[in-house]
């Protein structure tokens, strides 16, 4: 059953502040709120994102925080506008890494890995995604996604014919069969059991698990990664991990060899990332470490938990190495998951701190990418923390939310689809708990 209670914890927002904010939303018929709301108060103006982007306004959330209505009102515009954007032949598209500046969603070809990421939205922002309101979009979506991956050739690395495309380009040359995987996966823990598109999912994501796995380098990467190699490979190990998940067939190999690529970005005792493959950029480094350490560092904190309800470790003991042997595990695996454990909190806090969260000193599409792999970690991670980052990072995404709903960047990936897809995936997160805590 999947979890969809909202965030209580959510600081209220002051009434006058409320007033203001929401009738700068539309609701989803469009309309906008009452005059008499919108001058109930004396106005709170937004950060001008023009001037935040020239470094002449800092871009601080912490004059304002948002209730969980104005959250929901907040992912409730962007699914308006989202669904508006989807194209006729199912898909969605981020266009030409070389025309930045077009922003009509119906302007550009669709892609497969934008039609991904938008539609794992859907799934996550949807209660019984393939039976309710956005069911027909759904459907639309996946078979584009099916059709791009079963009519390509078998020794291609990916699945679509476009090329330099925004996502392609600053994430990877392959990034559009790395997403498809992953929504392949969260599409199949959506599905009842006798759903007819069960089968033809399980096919093509077998497909795009072989493309993914051979496009594998030597260190544990990923190849032709973009600008900021780092981002694909975390998402391909993602990709994996969830496959597996699901009881797909996964070259356990090719996992370990990815998970330790991620570990080697981030150096615990010196708190310090690797940023060479992260286009020199901490936050793309140190939220790719964490989320890649995340499912090992569950695995490690839940077999010490279980540990001392045996009786077999004290109850005040941590997880370290010599605990984890103790717990049960060998030297070589008490070893590897005590340092993910390590790599993950180190990393998930590091990518809270106000220097890491500029990311490259304005919002683009992978400043939103690696804010929501950071609170997908510290989800899977276990515990509160997860709650007070989304706080902040809520309060930070409906601030720069566009009138119509979207959101877009203002560097590299600049589409308002890729964008608006990632925010309501990092805005619902608390809706997906239970998937991204899957392990096996």
């Amino acid at each position: 059953m999947r979890t969809s209670k909202p965030i209580a914890a959510l600081l209220s927002f002051a009434a006058c502040t409320a007033l203001v904010a929401l009738a700068a939303f539309r609701d989803h018929t469009g309309n906008a709120a009452s005059k008499s709301e919108a001058h109930a108060c004396a106005p709170v103006s937004k950060p001008c994102v023009f001037r935040t982007f020239l470094g002449l306004e800092p871009f601080d959330t912490s004059r304002v925080t948002f209730d969980n209505t104005l959250v929901e009102a907040s992912i409730r515009n962007g699914l308006n506008w989202i669904i508006q954007a989807q194209q006729r032949d199912g898909g969605w598209g981020s266009g030409s890494h070389y025309k930045q500046d077009l922003r009509d969603p119906h302007a550009v070809p669709s892609d497969p890995a934008s039609t991904a990421l938008t539609a794992m939205s859907l799934l996550r922002t949807g209660e019984k995604p393939f039976e309710g309101k956005y069911a027909a979009s759904l459907q639309k979506a996946v078979k584009y996604l099916l059709a791009a991956v079963n009519n390509s050739p078998t020794q291609q690395s990916n699945i679509t014919q476009l090329t330099n495309t925004q996502p392609q380009t600053k994430l990877g040359r392959n990034i559009d069969v790395i997403l498809t995987a992953q929504f392949f996966s969260n599409a199949l823990h959506n599905l009842d059991g006798n759903n007819e598109l069960k089968e033809p999912i399980e096919k093509a994501l077998a497909i795009c698990i072989d493309k993914i796995q051979r496009g594998q380098d030597r260190d544990g990467g990923w190849k032709d990664g973009g600008w900021a190699p780092v981002l694909q490979s975390a998402l391909a190990n993602n990709a994996l991990e969830s496959a597996k998940d699901m009881g797909m067939r996964v070259d356990e190999k090719v996992l370990e060899r990815s998970r330790v690529y991620q570990k080697s970005n981030y150096d615990v005792k010196t708190q310090s990332p690797a940023t060479d493959k992260a286009a020199g950029v901490l936050l793309y480094s140190v939220s790719s470490s964490a989320r890649a350490s995340a499912k090992e560092a569950r695995i490690a904190k839940d077999s010490i938990e279980y540990a001392k309800k045996t009786g077999k470790l004290d109850a005040k003991a941590k997880v370290t190495e010599d605990n984890l042997v103790k717990a049960g595990f060998s030297r070589a695996d008490a070893q590897k998951y005590s340092t993910a454990y390590e790599i993950q909190g180190a990393a998930s806090m590091r990518a809270q701190d106000k220097d890491v969260i500029s990311g490259f000193g304005s919002n683009g599409g992978e400043e939103f990418l690696s804010y929501l792999m950071t609170g997908e970690s510290l989800v899977i991670g276990g515990g509160n923390d997860w709650k007070s980052w989304y706080e902040k990072m809520s309060g930070r995404l409906v601030q720069i939310q566009n009138n119509d709903g979207s959101w877009n960047g203002h560097h590299c990936i600049t589409s308002p689809v890729f964008c608006t897809a990632t925010c309501l995936l990092i805005l619902s997160i608390d809706k997906d708990i239970d998937f991204l805590i899957k392990i096996k």
